[in-house]
């Protein structure tokens, strides 16, 4: 069974943190799994009379007592296989077609390394998602195809270039 896609809580949760990994275009991040207190329960929010300008006292609503609602689906850090991220904005890969050359070479970098990084226990089942951020385009002037052998090749380098490095730090943790 296919593992839940990201939704935009879990990039931003991940965006938040710093790097694990960077290289020249793209950078790296580590979404760790939340735990079950670390779930945040949604709640209608009361107005009181003091939002009005009078004086401290809870608003009743008509309908009776305000209802604690459940937490979302997507917010349950669901256990799992490891999920991955791709965040590949429209102003650092204009052409769709580089977006899904990236993408795809991404995907397989992925099934490449993270059974190896996993096997090294710094990310292993604390670890929820990968989301790997393209920052800085690559030079038009250089591969003007936007699909050229020569871009997936560059790209491919580049992200073995990633894991190689993230693989380095965790060695040099463990150690």
């Amino acid at each position: 069974m296919r593992a839940p896609s990201l939704k935009s809580s879990d990039f931003q949760r991940a965006l938040g943190t710093r790097p694990v990994a960077r290289t020249a275009h793209f950078f790296l991040y580590a979404l760790p799994r939340l735990s079950g207190n670390d779930q945040v329960v949604p709640r209608r929010a009361e107005k009181t009379q003091t939002d009005l300008g009078v004086a401290a006292v809870p608003a009743e609503l008509s309908t009776g007592e305000a209802l604690v609602s459940p937490p979302d689906v997507d917010d349950l850090g669901v256990v799992g296989p490891c999920r991955f991220g791709l965040v590949l904005p429209k102003k650092q890969a204009r052409r769709s077609v580089t977006r899904s050359l990236i993408r795809h070479q991404a995907r397989e970098a992925v099934r490449r390394h993270a059974p190896g990084l996993a096997s090294q226990d710094r990310f292993g089942p604390s670890l929820d998602a990968w989301v790997l951020r393209l920052r800085a385009p690559f030079d038009r002037q250089l591969f003007p195809s936007a699909a050229s052998p020569a871009l997936s090749a560059v790209v491919r380098l580049e992200l073995d270039e990633l894991w190689g490095r993230l693989a380095q730090d965790s060695a040099r943790a463990q150690a």
